[in-house]
């Protein structure tokens, strides 16, 4: 005979989850990094210029430690929402940490490394048009 008392599933384990919209998913991100103090917190629009996400987040922290509890805190709130993501790169250094949200990419620096490498500068910046001999406006057959 079989017990269905040691069977049965509760109403809450099979309950999915949804997954947030994007812009929850940034307010969360955004949120999770005020609560922990992150400094220099930018958010870059990605929307129509890059298909890897909708949006990049940059943030700073002061110390190693401060980074690795800043990405864990971090990543159980994505997990919460019902987002697998892949493990985080950079965390055994914790000097530049990447948090793939799917949507949503999460840069994490101590200020140093931030300031060497300068993201927010490379994806924010317009490239110039380059002046083309037909007076196009675009070099060499590009189009936008």
């Amino acid at each position: 005979m079989v017990d269905f008392n040691r069977t049965r599933v509760s109403p809450i384990a099979r309950r999915e989850k949804t997954p947030p919209t994007t812009g929850r998913l940034l307010a969360l991100v955004e949120k999770s990094l005020d609560d922990d103090k992150a400094d220099d917190v930018v958010v870059i629009d990605l929307q129509g210029i890059s298909n890897i996400a909708d949006y990049m987040v940059i943030a700073t922290g002061r110390s190693q430690r401060h980074l690795g509890a800043m990405t864990e805190h971090l990543r159980g709130q994505i997990k919460a929402k019902g987002i697998i993501t892949p493990p985080p790169e950079g965390l055994t250094r914790c000097d530049w940490v990447l948090i793939d949200a799917g949507d949503v990419i999460v840069h994490l620096f101590r200020p140093e490394v931030r300031a060497f490498y300068n993201l927010e500068k490379m994806w924010s910046q317009a490239l110039p048009a380059l002046e083309h001999p037909s007076g196009s406006g675009l070099a060499g057959g590009l189009t936008a």
